[in-house]
């Protein structure tokens, strides 16, 4: 390209030159020549590089998509790990065995037996040991610090794996504009997700003095740290594949626009129902009516709204944050069968028909693994199944909301 690009060139000069020399009438054209054959030089080089530019350009900037790509899937399976993890610390209550938090201190945990003696003589001037686990031993110390040990080195991974890569990328200059927005939000919410599981964990290792009951996080303050995770995970798991999955031409019919705006609703309803979790956890609110469908002997419990003011029950009662979960989930099931059904008529590509496939197959293990997690009274693994299913069946849901974006005009 670049020799015909030079070949192109040398043929404008000669014309050039002809053209020069009936103009200049004989007079002593040198200067003005040498400005011409510069200039003409100039624009041929130019003109031989720009296509060889164009095409190497394009490469990379596929090649770099496809990198980021894959590094946004992955930081999202991270958090997925950190919000598992978290969900288990919960379970096992492991969560206030560590009463500091320190960036880089803690790291290191305790080695010696006097080390561990120390770490637990902190434990024990706060109200979970007094109240709960006063007789606990170190090795059962040991278990449920290291449990909240590794949720906390693990949250850390996790900012390493979006902090030392986007200054990378940044370097690299990989980012469009609206890409650097978006990467510097996801940094900035994965710093603020630290800070916020420190502040969660501060409220029960407060002191209550006219509170009889077990020493726990605060509902409100586990739900937004949960709430800011599952944002986080959602934001990268979108853009990981919109990077990643090439965009599906969508005929864009009446029937579309409703099946899209429908999965839209129906993601914000799944996401809603994960985030009512978190105050079933907070709560316990699990144990309290293990029957289905019914809560005990009755559909609606006679103290569903026993707290005044009414508001506070949707929060703060263990029965109506149940019954809440339960009325969230059902319906998220009912509006994802009849999303399914809908979606059969129309001609969607393979990978949406295969999204809403599996969006459906799992909406339905989910309702059976929340049902079964409620029977059995809670236990540990099949509730950390329970937790990690809405995660799978966001994903499912997000997954289907990308294939069915619109294309950029």
């Amino acid at each position: 390209m670049l020799v015909l690009g030079l070949r192109s060139g040398l043929t404008h000069w000669r014309a050039q030159a002809m053209r020069f020399i009936h103009s200049s009438g004989g007079k002593n054209p040198g200067t003005q020549w040498k400005h011409t054959v510069q200039k003409s030089w100039k624009r041929s080089m130019s003109e031989a590089a720009a296509p060889s530019k164009a095409a190497a350009g394009s490469i990379p900037n596929a090649a770099a998509e496809r990198v980021m790509g894959r590094w946004l899937l992955a930081c999202s399976g991270m958090v997925a790990g950190a919000v598992i993890l978290g969900g288990v610390t919960r379970l096992t209550e492991s969560g206030l065995s560590m009463v500091d938090w320190h960036l880089v201190k803690e790291m290191k945990p305790p080695r010696t037996r006097e080390e561990w003696e120390a770490e637990f003589h902190k434990y024990q001037q706060f109200p979970e040991f007094k109240i709960l686990n006063h007789d606990m031993t170190l090795n059962e110390f040991k278990f449920i610090w290291y449990m909240e040990y590794s949720h906390r080195m693990w949250g850390r991974a996790v900012g390493l794996a979006y902090i030392l890569p986007t200054i990378y990328f940044w370097r690299k200059g990989w980012f469009t504009r609206g890409m650097k927005g978006h990467v510097l939000g996801l940094c900035g919410l994965v710093c603020f997700q630290g800070l916020l599981g420190w502040y969660m964990v501060k409220s029960g290792l407060e002191e209550k003095p006219d509170s009889y009951d077990v020493p726990r996080v605060s509902q409100y303050r586990l739900a937004a740290h949960l709430g800011s995770a599952l944002v986080l995970y959602c934001a990268s798991l979108w853009t990981g594949l919109s990077l990643l999955l090439p965009k599906q031409k969508l005929i864009e019919t009446s029937q579309l626009l409703k099946l899209r705006k429908f999965t839209h609703w129906t993601t914000g309803l799944v996401f809603l129902t994960a985030l009512s979790g978190a105050f079933v956890a907070g709560l316990d609110a699990g144990l309290v009516y293990n029957s289905f469908p019914k809560m005990g002997e009755r559909w609606i419990p006679d103290d569903l709204l026993a707290f005044s003011p009414t508001l506070r029950n949707f929060f703060e009662n263990p029965t109506t944050v149940q019954f809440d979960h339960r009325i969230l989930g059902i319906s998220s099931v009912a509006a994802i069968t009849g999303l399914y059904y809908y979606s059969r008529k129309l001609p969607l590509p393979r990978r949406a028909r295969l999204a809403m496939n599996s969006l459906f197959a799992v909406a339905y293990l989910q309702v059976t693994l929340g049902i079964s997690t409620l029977l059995f009274y809670v236990p540990t693994p099949l509730a950390a199944t329970h937790q990690s299913g809405s995660l799978a069946l966001l994903s499912m849901a997000i997954w289907l909301m990308n294939e069915l974006r619109r294309l950029p005009k």
